[in-house]
């Protein structure tokens, strides 16, 4: 591996990187560094945490001359991550006396205006904002040598494509033009193809992110579960901060209340939120002031909060990218750090997705549930009691079970048998109703056997692959020719049958449905 000494950088820069604790580059900036510093167009497809500001900062730095007006723009998706990279691009270059400036929307322009009449030598924005110091030409673009469009997809799915058109057709052709995104659909490459130059494509695996930092595991719920399952698993957790991801904006203020009402400390950030309320929740965050943060995406973008513990996925992400995206938010800096996955059958095939994606199995965990369901059973029978109304059936039952048995032993059965049905419940439309199966276990139908080369072992593999089950939940398994039977527990039933209808057995497509309880069958 490459140190910072073997680049060809000035004593100004190099002294800056060492005073701020880079001791070895990162992957993004061993690979990235040379060919920047060379002044190729890059493409670099990298996610958040890997070190991608320095990657291109540092090159930015050591070609700017000073000959008047700013040399490089760089062009990020939300104000945070403007206010983050230059930040950072202002302590690469204090020994070369830069001025770096972040314009974005939600504050007075006159205040940017008057930054840039003073002198700049390297501009960090949103692209509204960019464009609109533009049109006032209150930003010369005749001395820039280098712009960079950083999060570019996420700039793309933020609708800010045209303006990014605008901004580049503003500037000199001949320039240096650096693109960084976590991923590169169509439209990125179209862009990318528009206005860079032979671009060298350069990219990260999720193995040299987070793999050694970030544990990743997954726990097993139902839709209409996850929210007692997310409290479960919070209670379970020494969360010092976390990151709940949600799939929509109205998901993520619906969780953020319910979880106040919890007395859980979180707050919400998604794109319906002005700058000043933005600025509030970060702030907060940063000073674990709360102790949650739920976010969608695309509001997450940019930040970069040192020390958060947990990323939990409530909406598992569809798309592989942004779950690699999300994780990426904790383990930093050499921190370990912890991903937690909600998962619903249904969910099944975007975590068999995910799985494919990082070339790693996500451990399921159980959960530890029990006081939580006893704490609110005694809840629901305290209110009970308080409401109680006149039944004389249910009095009648009660008095010949006080009878017949002590009190604490009669209290402590029913609350036991309480708890045994609230963790057995299953969504009517995973009921399987009696499939033939052994006491506790649900008993499948396949439409495929021994004309697939399929044993019982490799039964077990893909099962464990495709749905995350175990050994210990699986009993009897009978293949014939062309047809088979096994058996799994209840609990991972449902899990079992999603998984396999959506991924088929050995990439094959197979039908799946509950056995019927026939005497003839084997």
């Amino acid at each position: 591996m490459k140190n910072f000494e073997d680049f060809a950088l000035s004593n100004e820069v190099r002294k800056a990187v060492l005073e701020l604790g880079f001791k070895e580059p990162t992957p993004i900036q061993e690979k990235a560094l040379e060919p920047i510093l060379e002044g190729r167009d890059i493409i670099g497809q990298a996610q958040t945490g890997t070190g991608k500001t320095a990657a291109f900062g540092i090159p930015i730095i050591e070609k700017v001359k000073k000959v008047g007006g700013p040399e490089a723009i760089i062009l990020t998706p939300t104000r945070e991550l403007a206010m983050q990279v230059a930040i950072e691009l202002q302590k690469l270059s204090k020994h070369k006396g830069l001025n770096v400036l972040a314009v974005y929307g939600g504050e007075p322009i006159y205040h940017q205006i008057r930054a840039l009449k003073k002198g700049v030598h390297i501009v960090v924005g949103t692209p509204g904002r960019m464009l609109d110091h533009l049109k006032r030409k209150t930003l010369r673009t005749d001395n820039v040598h280098t712009a960079v469009l950083d999060e570019a997809d996420e700039m793309l799915d933020m609708g800010f494509i045209d303006d990014i058109e605008l901004i580049f057709k503003q500037l000199p052709v001949q320039r240096q033009s650096l693109l960084f995104s976590a991923t590169i659909p169509a439209p990125i490459r179209k862009l990318s193809g528009k206005y860079l130059k032979n671009p060298l494509t350069i990219s990260v695996s999720k193995g040299d992110v987070t793999a050694d930092t970030v544990e990743q595991v997954y726990y097993r719920t139902f839709e209409s579960d996850k929210f007692d399952t997310l409290c479960r698993v919070i209670e379970n957790e020494e969360i010092r901060l976390g990151i709940i991801f949600t799939k929509t904006k109205k998901g993520a203020s619906q969780l953020t209340e319910s979880l106040k009402k919890r007395g859980y400390r979180g707050e919400e950030l998604h794109g319906d939120l002005t700058q000043q309320q933005r600025s509030k929740v970060m702030n907060l965050f940063r000073r674990s002031q709360i102790n949650f943060l739920v976010a969608t995406d695309i509001a997450a973008r940019g930040i970069d909060v040192a020390h958060v513990s947990h990323v939990i996925n409530y909406d598992i992400p569809e798309d592989p990218e942004r779950y690699v995206h999300r994780i990426g938010r904790t383990g930093r800096a050499g921190n370990k750090g912890i991903a937690l996955t909600l998962v619903t059958p249904k969910d099944m095939r975007f975590l068999q997705s995910i799985e494919s994606k990082i070339k790693l199995n996500l451990s399921a965990e159980p959960l530890q549930d029990e006081s939580v369901d006893l704490e609110n059973i005694v809840k629901s029978v305290e209110k009970q009691l308080v409401n109680q109304k006149q039944d004389s059936s249910a009095r009648e039952t009660s008095e010949l079970l006080l009878a017949k048995y002590d009190a604490h032993s009669l209290v402590q059965a029913l609350l036991e048998n309480a708890i045994q049905e609230k963790q057995n419940t299953t969504p009517s439309e995973y009921n399987f109703g009696e499939t033939g199966g052994q006491n506790g276990m649900v008993r499948f139908f396949l439409n495929v056997g021994r004309n697939i080369d399929l044993h019982p072992k490799k039964l077990l593999s893909e099962l464990s692959v495709m749905a995350g089950v175990d050994s210990d939940s699986v009993g009897r398994i009978d293949i014939f020719e062309k047809f088979s039977f096994f058996e799994v527990h209840e609990d991972v039933a449902p899990f079992v049958y999603e998984a396999l209808r959506a991924g088929g057995i050995d990439g094959k497509s197979i039908h799946l449905e509950p056995a019927k309880p026939q005497k003839s069958r084997v």
